[in-house]
């Protein structure tokens, strides 16, 4: 400890040049250059796959299929269909009418493409729709004994171990028989059941005449029976204006307990990927991402035999590894739905008179872009990894990871009172309200209560009782007790780490200082501005504790060695100074708890042999 105060009192002499701390400090600000540009690569890449067209296809689409009105009907659309009658009028009257373009608004002959449909003038109709529907077998449900003498059919919900293979109704055409389904396809997850593919299958025809009698003769013959519980309707539309394939399929499902509820996907994704210039600048983007993916894998594998098991005690290395792994896995998914677009395009655009199912490419080219839309989210995030050189964040920083275990504790009792009342909203309103109908939906609809977007009314028109009651102590418990503790353990833990940083317990900022330093030494080249001839001597005490750190002292010596020589100094200024500044302050009880005798004697003693 003697050493120490030797230390405090500037006896060593001025260090050098601290080449480590430098060499660090520099290799940091290499790092964070080299993934700045990384970060730009990646947003002209991700930034390149998404075209505004893509939104104004997707709504022409939807507008002419499903908000264009029945014939005669302008209050029924395909949003708003409910029966087996409704929908034959939307299969008969909008669907039929949107498909087929093959004159311009003056009745004259536009086109004569291998007799191809072009919606809107512009979008080629890829093939032939395709109509198909899944069916359950009869006496899939067991129909209490009471009421066997009423109803003798039942049919459960549809499941694959439910679902009817057998042929029925004219048994002549592919409508009326059952097509096994093809392994490579997805399942499609719908509102009331997952489904799987194939089923009883049809095409239309190229003519608009023929597809008409198709339509009439199978709702004439019941092609849609009581076991029916889905039927998909899909097609594909190319737009060469803008290069974007838009698959569209239409969903009508068929639920147990009677009527019908209709859903729609709309995906306009660009499958031809390298046709312009521009797209040839996101090639060489992706090609730069791959080399930046091999650079990182090599600096974190280095890391990793390096440090070994105190590698992942760092949570920002788990979130390299993260990104490093969905970095890999978009890249996967690029180089496969790639080689599906090349081996399966050509054929697909071969035959005409075929249904050609793009469904499948743009599957998993959606699935691609929300790779790369989460890859990209946790690439901004690893930025925070670089902010220590900023005191705003570093207190951000060091706020959220002081009352980490505060807000665990908090975590537990909040979610305990939040699930009990999302049950309790599910159990008491889940048969009126559509908001608390399942319990996922309780959740969600209690976290917009929290934000002020609910439904009173419908609560208390389900329950007069329990409706406002749940109401008023949600809002109370939740509202405005739990949530103002969550917000006053965020406000004392960051008084607390402002309190830290105003007396100097805060991590150096070197990195910020040689940023500054940097750009203040390029003005001064540039002659912007006038060079400094007095040194600051600000950094003296960084300098000195670097020395001692190479000397052999320890982290507490050294902490010892600044407290004493900080009361050192506050005790000449009180008993030698000729003057008292206005914001001196007295030493904090505080302050003497952290100290001990033995620093007193050795301040005091100092104090006086001076």
């Amino acid at each position: 400890m003697a050493e120490a105060s030797r230390w405090h009192r500037g006896g060593a002499p001025k260090p050098k040049l601290h080449y480590r701390k430098e060499v660090e400090i520099r290799t940091t600000l290499q790092e964070l250059s080299l993934y700045f540009i990384f970060l730009i690569n990646l947003c002209i890449l991700t930034f390149g796959m998404v075209n505004p067209h893509m939104y104004y296809l997707n709504k022409v689409m939807s507008s002419l299929f499903l908000d264009t009105s029945v014939p005669g009907d302008e209050r029924t659309n395909f949003k708003s269909i409910r029966s087996i009658t409704d929908f034959w009028k939307f299969m008969e009257g909008p669907l039929l009418e949107g498909l087929y373009w093959d004159a311009w608004y003056t009745n004259k002959t536009l086109y004569n493409l291998k007799n191809s449909s072009r919606i809107y003038y512009e979008n080629i109709l890829l093939g032939v729709p395709r109509v198909r529907q899944l069916k359950v077998r009869n006496n899939t449900c067991k129909v209490y004994s009471s009421f066997q003498s009423l109803m003798s059919e039942c049919y459960d919900k549809y499941t694959s171990s439910n679902e009817d293979t057998s042929d029925f109704g004219l048994k002549q055409e592919t409508e009326w028989k059952y097509s096994t389904p093809n392994s490579s396809s997805p399942w499609h997850w719908g509102f009331v059941g997952v489904y799987r593919n194939g089923g009883f299958i049809f095409t239309l025809s190229k003519s608009k005449s023929d597809t008409k009698n198709k339509f009439i003769n199978l709702r004439l013959n019941s092609w849609i029976t009581r076991g029916t519980r889905v039927i998909f309707i899909d097609f594909s539309l190319y737009n060469a204006n803008v290069n974007l394939f838009c698959i569209i399929r239409l969903v009508a499902e068929f639920p147990a307990t009677g009527g019908m509820i209709t859903s729609w996907q709309f995906y306009s994704v660009k499958l031809l990927r390298y046709v312009s210039h521009y797209d040839y600048i996101i090639a060489s983007c992706e090609i730069t991402f791959c080399i930046f993916l091999i650079v990182f894998t090599t600096q974190e594998a280095q890391k990793i035999r390096e440090f070994k098991s105190a590698y992942f005690k760092s949570v920002w290395n788990w979130l390299e590894l993260l990104l490093l792994v969905l970095c890999f896995v978009a890249v996967s998914f690029n180089i496969y739905c790639n080689i599906q677009i090349f081996l399966l395009l050509e054929d697909l655009l071969k035959n005409t008179e075929k249904y050609s199912d793009f469904y499948f490419l743009a599957y998993w080219y959606i699935y691609y872009n929300n790779i790369i839309a989460i890859t990209i989210f946790f690439a901004w995030i690893k930025i925070f990894k670089f902010i220590s050189f900023n005191k705003t964040m570093s207190q951000l920083s060091t706020t959220l990871s002081r009352c980490l275990k505060d807000i665990v504790g908090f975590a537990i009792m909040f979610f305990i009172i939040f699930f009990a009342y999302a049950q309790l909203g599910f159990l008491v309103f889940g048969s009126q309200v559509d908001d608390f109908s399942t319990f996922q939906n309780a959740i969600f609809a209690q976290f917009r209560i929290v934000l002020g977007d609910f439904n009173f009314a419908g609560i208390q028109q389900a329950n007069r009782i329990l409706g406002p009651i749940y109401f008023i102590t949600f809002i109370f418990f939740v509202f405005f007790v739990l949530l103002n503790m969550f917000l006053a353990i965020i406000n004392d833990t960051y008084s607390e780490v402002k309190a830290d940083y105003s007396i100097g317990r805060r991590p150096d900022f070197e990195l910020g200082e040689m940023i500054k330093k940097s750009y203040n030494n390029a003005l001064e080249k540039l002659r912007l501005k006038k060079p400094q001839k007095d040194e600051d001597n600000k950094g003296m005490k960084g300098d000195l504790a670097e020395q001692a750190r190479r000397e052999g002292f320890d982290e507490n010596e050294i902490q010892s060695a600044e407290q004493m020589k900080k009361w050192k100094e506050r005790l000449e200024k009180k008993y030698y100074s000729s003057e008292i500044q206005d914001d001196y302050q007295l030493v904090t009880q505080q302050e003497f708890r952290d100290g001990t005798t033995t620093k007193y004697k050795v301040i005091l003693s100092e104090c006086l042999t001076k």
